[in-house]
């Protein structure tokens, strides 16, 4: 099955890099190195300058002798440099032609340029969301959803969501068991959770430069069953409630109380994938205190609930466990 990922230059390397480990891992896994055929097609020169100061070597160029392809990607240029006509021409002449075809990132702009996406719903990555509905107004753009599948059409935010697009095709060409495979051993989900406005409490703990506000959220991720109201921050490290409250928002873009329920989430989630505690004990070793409260927390944070987590990305290792009350009820309801 042939693979092509069209790169333009400057293209975001790991938009050629992400997607053609995955591909590659799961021939590995299939014993069958022939299962995807990639080839990466530049649009005129022999060869390609990414991000990241990485060149790459083309296999072919739009302007070589047509050869049969499955699945054409188009990958994205983040410089946003100038649309080429002749690029726009070929894709108009060989999208008709492939079993399927999308885009990573601002790959996205080329399809919608060649009038590639006439009643389509795409994505793209969040920093390219205004500028692109902004061109192509009349396309249906999700901004905050990490790849979308329509009919033949697969687009990507962008980045590492050109991994989760992958994935999601080795899923669709070989199961659900060799897509897994390919996940863990990259060390992926299968399906990500939540959208692009996604956030980890662990990743956000990292980026305050203020040595006060970094030991409330070591404290926070060491204490989660804690009574972790801002008062309380505020007196663990010495700080006024108000002041507290103000520079937390400032170094971190969210509220004390938004990187606790984060925190608490991010706990819930790892005991939800490498346990089969009952829910009602994850929620309480996790901080929430009950189900309901982490279920919300859930709710708003990731976009579906704990027990609709725990069947998605629990480990296969793991045998059913008996469902509470209180789970089944969960199970019905969704």
């Amino acid at each position: 099955m042939r693979i092509v990922i069209l790169s333009p230059p400057g293209v975001q390397s790991l938009d050629i890099v992400g997607p053609a480990e995955v591909f590659w891992e799961a021939a590995r896994r299939l014993n069958d190195m022939g299962a995807y055929d990639i080839q990466i097609m530049s649009t005129g020169a022999p060869s390609i300058a990414g991000t990241g100061q990485l060149r790459f070597l083309a296999d072919r160029t739009i302007f070589d002798p047509d050869e049969r392809i499955d699945t054409l990607l188009v990958a994205g240029d983040p410089s946003f440099q100038d649309i080429d006509p002749r690029v726009i021409d070929w894709l108009r002449r060989r999208i008709p032609t492939v079993r399927r075809y999308g885009s990573i990132c601002t790959g996205v702009f080329l399809l919608a340029a060649a009038g590639l996406l006439g009643n389509k719903r795409v994505t793209t990555h969040w920093e390219c969301a205004q500028k692109f509905s902004n061109d192509f107004p009349d396309v249906d753009l999700d901004a905050d959803a990490i790849f979308i599948r329509d009919g033949s059409l697969i687009t990507a935010a962008g980045v590492t969501a050109g991994i989760d697009l992958a994935l999601s095709l080795v899923e669709e060409d070989h199961g659900r068991e060799i897509a897994m495979i390919v996940a863990r051993y990259m060390v992926m989900f299968l399906k990500r959770p939540g959208g692009q406005s996604q956030f980890s409490a662990h990743l956000v703990g990292q980026m305050s430069e203020t040595t006060m506000i970094q030991k409330a959220q070591e404290y926070v991720l060491t204490n989660l069953t804690a009574p972790l109201s801002v008062d309380h921050l505020a007196h663990k490290i010495g700080m006024s409630t108000r002041n507290f409250a103000r520079v937390f928002r400032r170094e971190l873009g969210v509220t004390p109380a938004e990187f606790v329920t984060a925190a608490r989430t991010d706990a819930a989630r790892r005991l939800l994938e490498d346990t089969t505690q009952p829910l009602q004990r994850i929620a309480i070793s996790s901080g929430f205190g009950d189900v309901n409260t982490m279920r919300r927390a859930f709710a708003k944070t990731i976009g579906v609930s704990p027990h609709t987590y725990r069947g998605r990305f629990q480990k296969s290792r793991f045998k059913p466990v008996e469902w509470t009350a209180f789970e089944a009820a969960e199970a019905r309801a969704n």
